[in-house]
């Protein structure tokens, strides 16, 4: 038994028991299998990520843009366009992220967008103006010391 703790022991403690395996349905109800850092909200690096459904729409792409701009000054997020949606989900799974923010032909009738949440992969309708409200209320370091 080893009794000494330190800040690498710990880093390499929660990155052990976050990283993890899971099968999931895909886009055609098929499983599929998904590597996936779970690490709390709190936690993670990179808060949201900001995906236009279709890289090849201007309409939806500058959109995107909008909304990433408003929500990187309040936190870090990415955005991304490159490869098919699903893949894009998967990659931000595999990186840690806890929501991706999707800009799709319903944003731009009614400024709205999806919120998809990595562990439960629930998705919901919010209004942009509440976007960055809600990702920094589920992100809040007071959530995770209410666990401790």
């Amino acid at each position: 038994m080893e009794t000494s703790v330190g800040c690498d022991r710990m880093f390499l403690a929660v990155l052990t028991n976050a990283l993890v395996e899971e099968i999931v349905p895909d886009a055609e109800g098929k499983d599929s299998e998904r590597t996936v850092l779970k690490l709390h909200p709190a936690l993670a690096p990179v808060k949201c990520a900001v995906l236009p459904l279709l890289k090849n729409k201007e309409e939806l792409t500058s959109k995107a843009r909008e909304v990433f701009d408003q929500l990187k000054y309040a936190f870090i997020c990415q955005y991304d366009e490159k490869d098919a949606i699903g893949r894009r989900y998967r990659r931000q799974d595999a990186i840690g992220t806890p929501f991706c923010v999707t800009i799709d032909f319903e944003s731009l009738e009614d400024n709205t967008v999806t919120i998809r949440e990595r562990d439960s992969l629930k998705q919901e309708r919010v209004p942009i103006e509440r976007v960055e409200q809600i990702v920094k209320e589920r992100t809040d370091m007071r959530n995770l010391l209410k666990l401790l």
